[in-house]
């Protein structure tokens, strides 16, 4: 029986595969992620989040899981609004960005719990959490409906999911963004990191991606509701939500 294949970027691998060569890429990248997104959105990958956290209107007490992570952004935004008696999980399939996740809590005088899972097998009982988010993440997702369907599965009813991801910019743009996404990232991989393939497959990743209406349709295909989606920054980034009725 031939083996399944995916995409890694422009290329195509076995499905098997694909979880390790993203993991190479992150555990490259994990002690300059944060810089490297200072300087690849201009700082607008803050902004981005900030959106997202102001949009989860948090209440205190709220049990919130952050998938995929990474070095804790979304997490400490949320943790912020959700006070004492709430209960925010970071979590990523990549240790060594949870790792730096982790640390950077601490030094905001957060302990938050921290699990290292795959989204598409999440160690969480059905109908537990308040509010589901991932950012930046679901693109490097072997299987994003398998993952979709287990984040709609831990979610209380009335449960909602926040989904922030690069996602198709306004047509008349593309042509310089695409000279930006191929061109100059790479060489500021190569300069800050010292890994320009890492961020050429960021660039691929990103154009394999499903578009905003493609999204909307998967998140709705796995039961999720009222699904709705914000373009930001002329459609660099999207951010859809959806809710587990």
């Amino acid at each position: 029986m031939a083996e399944k294949q995916t995409h890694f970027g422009f290329k195509t691998v076995a499905e098997e595969e694909k979880a390790a060569k993203v993991a190479e890429v992150f555990h490259s990248v994990a002690q300059r992620y944060d810089v490297m997104n200072d300087l690849m959105s201009l700082g607008l990958h803050r902004l981005w989040k900030r959106f997202l956290s102001l949009h989860a209107r948090v209440r205190p007490g709220a049990r919130i899981l952050d998938i995929a992570g990474g070095t804790g952004d979304i997490a400490r935004l949320l943790a912020r609004d959700a006070g004492p008696t709430g209960e925010v999980w970071l979590t990523d399939i990549n240790g060594s960005m949870l790792g730096v996740g982790r640390d950077r809590m601490l030094d905001h005088g957060l302990m938050l719990p921290v699990a290292q899972c795959d989204a598409e097998k999440l160690p969480f009982p059905t109908d537990y959490f308040d509010l589901a988010t991932v950012a930046f993440g679901l693109r490097n997702m072997t299987h994003k409906e398998l993952a979709l369907a287990e984040m709609r599965r831990v979610l209380k009813p009335g449960g909602k999911l926040m989904v922030l991801e690069f996602s198709k910019v306004w047509k008349p743009l593309a042509p310089l963004y695409d000279t930006y996404s191929f061109q100059v990232l790479p060489r500021l991989g190569d300069w800050v990191t010292k890994d320009a393939e890492s961020y050429r497959y960021l660039a691929e990743s990103i154009r394999m991606h499903p578009d905003q209406e493609t999204l909307k349709g998967m998140m709705e295909s796995v039961g999720f509701q009222r699904v709705d989606y914000f373009n930001l920054s002329v459609g660099v980034v999207a951010l859809h939500v959806g809710y587990k009725i």
